[in-house]
């Protein structure tokens, strides 16, 4: 099933326009086109690492139709434990209908994934083949259609709640769930956050490995099917995205649906839906080099603009900024100075 008139614009983008990391982000993060996954059919949408193998990789193929399911993908890693390559051939985990832009574990490894369109969303327990649970939401006012449902995950503000997107209007929401006592959900509140409505239609959403280059507050990312992008938010007190924040990462990605970051490796990994190819974008995850705060490759890496962004981390009481990684209040102090100055004094070879 497709999205009617909203399809053809990404569609017509993606062969318009050709991948491109933006500014601020180009330098610091790498996009890499892994091409077909062997075995998984196109309306590909979302996708996550295998929780019982770190070297299956699955993707929800036949998106948005009843005849949706569940593919798991043997990957090839490289010393470093980037994704580059496909192993073998799909096979079939588990039916999922309607599937949609997310697949995400949940609390007990539950396997959640969006339905389009609908006003539920899905839960397949561990050993399941199908899909153990449907949780609608429309009895707190969800509408069509919930694109996409992820958690927060620790040491970022909001940790364990539950929240959705919603196609196209871009509606969030916050979910509350309770235990079911079969090991699956109920959902016992849903809320909508206003303050966090968000444009392009957003498809999958995750949450950015804290430390990456560039991200010095606990940040989202969001694929969004209107702009054939990639966008980061920073997130508030309670996990949402402020909107005002939003920053274009990727773009000319064409009909992009599912994100997931690798736990392995830090990267972001997305799905096209219309052509089911892999992009990888290589660069998350905390950086060996303190000093180098802003993330930068290109010699000289350590300059002027590393104090100017620990100075802004500084300022605005970011984490990032706690260079001696005190837990003292306040963590942020004198000490932070001194801690940078020294580690830049020693160079990134230290």
């Amino acid at each position: 099933m497709f999205r009617n008139s909203l399809t053809l614009l990404p569609l017509l983008a993606g062969l318009a326009t050709a991948q491109t990391i933006q500014p601020p982000f180009v330098g610091h993060y790498t996009l890499v086109d892994l091409g077909v996954p062997t075995g998984v059919p196109t309306a590909a949408g979302g996708l996550t690492i295998s929780a019982a193998d770190p070297n299956q990789l699955l993707i929800a193929g036949r998106a948005n139709s009843a005849q949706g399911a569940v593919f798991s993908v043997p990957v090839q890693r490289d010393a470093q434990g980037h994704i580059v390559g496909f192993a073998g051939t799909a096979t079939t985990v588990s039916t999922a209908p309607s599937v949609d832009g997310t697949l995400v574990y949940g609390p007990g490894n539950v396997l959640f994934y969006s339905r389009y369109p609908s006003t539920a969303f899905a839960q397949v327990r561990p050993g399941s083949q199908t899909a153990d649970k449907l949780t609608d939401l429309a009895p707190f006012g969800v509408g069509n259609s919930v694109s996409s449902i992820n958690f927060v995950p620790a040491g970022y503000p909001g940790a364990g709640r539950c929240k959705i997107a919603m196609f196209p209007n871009g509606q969030w929401w916050d979910v509350t769930l309770t235990p079911d006592g079969l090991g699956s959900f109920n959902a016992a509140a849903a809320t909508q956050v206003v303050g966090s409505l968000i444009p392009g239609a957003p498809e999958g959403f995750a949450y950015v490995p804290l430390g990456s280059p560039l991200f010095p507050f606990p940040s989202m990312v969001v694929t969004e099917w209107n702009n054939s992008s990639i966008v980061a938010y920073t997130l508030d007190a309670e996990g949402n995205p402020k909107p005002a924040t939003r920053s274009v990462i990727a773009s000319g990605l064409g009909s992009v649906e599912g994100s997931s970051f690798d736990p392995v490796s830090g990267d972001l990994l997305v799905m096209k839906f219309s052509t089911a190819h892999l992009y990888i974008i290589r660069g998350f995850g905390p950086q060996s080099c303190t000093a180098n705060c802003d993330g930068s490759v290109t010699p000289p890496i350590l300059n002027a603009n590393d104090f100017q962004c620990f100075l802004n981390a500084f300022a605005a009481g970011s984490p990032a900024a706690n260079c001696d990684a005190s837990t003292v209040a306040p963590v942020l102090n004198a000490n932070d100075f001194q801690c940078f100055l020294n580690k830049f004094a020693q160079g990134c070879a230290q």
